[in-house]
């Protein structure tokens, strides 16, 4: 719980503000506080007015999860903008952290100190990846994690026409949608956090995987399209670093675990479940779908006016972005009938393999990838054909076998009182169940301090985050006199991107979507004053909806809608 005394505790809880990667890195736990905070929401139950969520309660689990991705989809656009919530660099973070983490420990376990995790990514060198390549080599971004209140506001920033969001914000997104707009039990949603990238695993059906606005089911997983490639990246290159549960979390760095060990093994045997898949004729051309580079090395025969004809794979495949029929399944046939004959041959080549044959083979062969004497079989029938000497097969188990690089379970297991919050029917009733929670559950203590709320959380640490960690008002007003940034801030509009009177919007939210309640940009010129002023005093003194904001021997009036008394202190926000 909060301490005032204690700088790890204000650390901590200052974080829960700012959720940056790094932040949730370091911190597990506030990866679900921001699920709790986003279920708080009156925004996200708001959204159960919208028709598109009507007779939700007749639809079966996955049709309610596919309903919530479309809404999501509709409503909100993927984020990973560098200047959107400013950059900082490795040593003033290693310096922040010093205390809670061994330096050589998060060089293996997070990208931007350091790991490489499989080289996927860094083939292609990781810095250009995420357009750092132009800043020096220190420099890194802070990819905060946005509640829903600023991923909706993303509306209001010019160039988006829709909310946004990184991939973390989209994780806890879900997680907090599933619950409330879909009624998946807290029990059966799990967050899944690599160095690179946030999924969630819906222990639904035979699961279900988010990823950033989208979903991927077990049969979308293994069809082989771009999406589903995207989706399985992180789970086949990187470790999952972080599982975040509403009974708690595992992390690969810490030896004490609070997540309730039968529910890890049962999410551990769900999601090995979801990653393995039997062969069938499907399947591997679904394979060579996701592999194009392996296309050429097949061809595909088509039986047309009683001619038996051979056409090459690549070009069957290329047609496919053109229609609704696939290579493997049902409507292959109508596939090669939408081609021109004169695209086929009369001739088999010598140097391909015929797809047909495979065909054959899986009608009466169940292949089993982990099966040993299964995948022999599968070898002999190449024996003697083009692709004899190849690693295709190889290639074709990992494709339908993936083990998740999970934390492993040798562990200290902590018992800890699950978050619950059974029989919730809106947004009060959430704020409510969790403030009693709060009393015992630190999880739920930091929501509070996630969801922005001062009247349920301390203000030292929110004000920390505010002079720390908002780097891009600061840069914003570059060198403006402090009387010109404060009349810039007034020009802003006036309503804060949190509609409660008890809720504060950070600094650079301020910043970003031009708007805020008078309190809020109080702290927005105090934060920038400090960061340009050596002598860094200043003070707030609230009287009713007034506001006087002190730096120096400056005064500056704002006044506010909101219910809150900021500390008054000389030396603010000490």
């Amino acid at each position: 719980m909060y301490d005032s005394n204690d700088s790890s505790s204000i650390e901590k809880y200052s974080s829960a503000v700012t959720l940056s990667d790094m932040e949730v890195f370091i911190f597990p736990d506030l990866m679900y506080s921001l699920v709790l905070a986003n279920i708080m929401s009156p925004g996200l139950w708001k959204w159960k007015d919208d028709p598109w969520f009507s007779k939700m309660s007749d639809k079966k689990e996955l049709k309610r999860v596919q309903r919530l991705k479309q809404y999501i989809i509709d409503h909100f656009s993927f984020n990973l903008d560098l200047d959107t919530w400013g950059l900082t660099t490795k040593e003033k973070e290693l310096k922040r952290f010093s205390k809670f983490i061994d330096v050589d420990i998060l060089a293996k376990s997070n990208a931007l100190f350091g790991y490489e995790g499989d080289k996927y990514y860094f083939d292609i060198d990781i810095r250009r990846h995420f357009n750092l390549d132009k800043y020096d080599s220190n420099v890194i971004p802070y990819w905060k994690t946005e509640t829903l209140e600023a991923m909706e506001a993303f509306r209001f920033k010019e160039g988006y026409a829709n909310g946004a969001g990184e991939c973390v914000s989209f994780s806890a997104l879900y997680a907090a949608a599933a619950f409330v707009l879909a009624d998946i039990p807290l029990e059966k949603i799990f967050l899944l956090a690599t160095p690179l990238h946030s999924q969630n695993y819906l222990d639904v059906d035979d699961g279900i995987i988010t990823n950033n606005r989208r979903i991927v089911t077990k049969n979308m997983w293994y069809n082989g399209t771009e999406l589903s490639a995207k989706a399985r990246r992180a789970i086949e290159n990187e470790i999952i670093t972080i599982v975040a549960h509403n009974s708690g979390y595992i992390h690969t760095m810490y030896s004490e675990a609070s997540i309730d060990a039968n529910l890890y093994k049962r999410f551990k045997d769900g999601l090995t479940r979801f990653l393995s898949t039997e062969i069938t004729y499907e399947i591997v051309a679904n394979f060579l779908r996701h592999n194009s580079s392996l296309q050429n090395r097949f061809q595909i025969s088509h039986l047309r006016n009683g001619r038996m004809l051979f056409i090459e794979a690549e070009k069957v495949y290329c047609c496919e972005s053109t229609c609704k029929f696939r290579v493997g399944d049902t409507t292959q046939q109508n596939l090669l009938l939408s081609i021109d004959e004169n695209q086929f041959t009369a001739q088999a080549r010598s140097d391909r393999f015929v797809l047909a044959v495979f065909e054959e083979f899986f009608r009466d062969n169940k292949t089993d990838p982990q099966n040993p004497d299964h995948l022999q079989r599968l070898k002999t029938l190449l024996r003697g054909s083009c692709l004899k000497d190849s690693d295709i097969i190889d290639n074709l188990v990992k494709f339908c076998r993936i083990t998740p690089k999970l934390p492993h379970e040798q562990r200290v297991w902590k018992q800890s009182e699950p978050v619950t919050l059974d029989g919730i029917k809106s947004a009060k009733d959430a704020q409510e169940s969790l403030k009693a929670q709060a009393k015992y559950n630190p999880t739920a203590n930091l929501a509070f301090m996630a969801f922005r709320d001062l009247s349920s959380s301390p203000w030292k640490p929110f004000i920390k985050a505010a002079v720390e960690r908002n780097p891009v008002c600061v840069n914003g007003a570059g060198n403006l006199e402090l009387n010109d940034a404060y009349k810039l801030l007034s020009s802003f509009a006036e309503n804060s991107i949190y509609g409660e009177p008890t809720r504060l919007a950070q600094p650079d939210e301020v910043w970003n979507y031009k708007r805020g309640d008078g309190l809020e940009k109080a702290i927005t010129l105090a934060s920038i004053y400090m960061n340009k002023q050596s002598e860094n005093r200043t003070a707030i003194d609230t009287d009713g909806k007034n506001i006087k904001l002190t730096c120096g021997n400056q005064e500056f009036l704002f006044e506010t809608q909101k219910e809150l008394t900021p500390p008054i202190s000389s030396d603010w926000p000490a």
